[in-house]
């Protein structure tokens, strides 16, 4: 058994980490970090509460640290348990600066410690259904790849961290990386960057909206989108290519199920109904022929189902600390394009 300490009880620690730790077996969720509040003694009377990462770390059965905490402390946090010799699930992104990143890298090298990202949302079903249809040759050649994450908050949030201009906040930091690993998982890296990075609400201090688009090889595309000035939300993801199409308009309810606390008990917690699959659109003749493609039966526990097996030896990690330093790479590219208002080259 893997005893596992979570850093952070707000909404990432709460909804994303905590529920799926516990469903996984072979990790024991044994306490929580919570600076103030009781809010996770309450909902877990069975996990130790604690008030600081220090007095997390003074437990010696701890031996996985997740840090969900706001992301100018993923770095010291991370650099802190690593070097305390715990393995470590940090939530995206990674960091706030690429330096940051390589620094890490270089400590996981001197410890020898386990250290990943949290890239769930590539265990969305729609998602896996997609790698599916890309790696079957379904779609032919793709000549484009949408993937969009559209909210509609037209009034700001005092006090969320988020929106404030600290390293690490906005919506680049808090979106891009999903979308840059749903690119990066079906297509690698691409060969350049062109991004729009900026902020549409009035007030605000963070960036709150982004158009980046990779460019690769033989004139593809994958266009990353985000706003949160959308009240009538654009398909989720939509693929081109020259056997056919694929869109989905609905976004996976994994997320939303984890927020409300509405787990499922006999089904994937990313269950669909079919009505909101996505649709294949492939041409038979002079007319065209759809059906929906079911999504993919998998869901955040097999995240973590993979942290459990790479600490022990027994599976390679679906997220290396090399493939976060990519990410990050790209989050900087994009904020550099953006500013420079150019395509820069990988």
């Amino acid at each position: 058994m893997i005893e596992v300490g979570l850093v952070g009880f707000g909404l990432a620690g709460r909804s994303f980490h905590a529920p799926v730790i516990r469903a996984v077996p072979g990790l024991h969720l044994a306490a929580i970090v919570q600076r103030s509040g009781t809010e996770a003694a309450e909902k877990y009377p069975d996990v130790q509460p604690v008030r600081s990462l220090d007095e997390l770390l003074s437990i010696p059965e701890i031996r996985l640290v997740v840090i969900a905490t706001p992301n100018e402390t993923h770095y010291p946090f991370a650099r802190q348990c690593l070097e305390a010799g715990r393995d470590v699930v940090v939530d995206k992104p990674f960091t706030t600066t690429l330096e940051e990143a390589k620094v890490l890298l270089q400590v996981v090298k001197v410890t020898g410690r386990f250290l990943t990202v949290y890239q769930n949302r590539r265990y969305d079903g729609d998602f896996q259904a997609i790698r599916k249809l890309v790696e079957a040759g379904t779609l032919g050649r793709i000549v484009r790849f949408e993937t969009t994450y559209d909210r509609f908050r037209p009034q700001l949030k005092p006090g969320a961290w988020r929106e404030t201009s600290s390293p690490g906040s906005g919506i680049l930091f808090d979106i891009a990386p999903h979308l840059i690993d749903h690119a990066l998982v079906l297509f690698g890296l691409p060969e350049a960057v062109t991004a729009d990075i900026r902020i549409e609400r009035e007030n605000a201090v963070a960036d709150d909206a982004f158009d980046i688009t990779l460019h690769y090889r033989n004139n593809m595309r994958a266009v990353l989108r985000s706003s949160i000035l959308a009240a009538a939300p654009r398909p989720r993801f939509v693929l081109l290519g020259t056997q056919g199409s694929f869109v989905k308009q609905a976004f996976d309810p994994q997320e939303m199920n984890l927020r409300r606390g509405h787990i499922p008990a006999d089904k994937p917690w990313g269950y669909e109904p079919e009505e909101n699959w996505g649709v294949l659109t492939i041409p038979k003749g002079d007319a065209f022929e759809q059906r929906r493609i079911p999504s993919a039966t998998c869901d955040y526990r097999d995240y973590y189902s993979n942290v459990r097996d790479a600490i022990l030896g027994r599976a390679a990690p679906a997220v290396t600390p090399e493939y976060a330093l990519d990410v990050m790479g790209m989050l900087e590219l994009a904020r550099e394009s953006s500013a420079k208002r150019c395509t820069i080259p990988w």
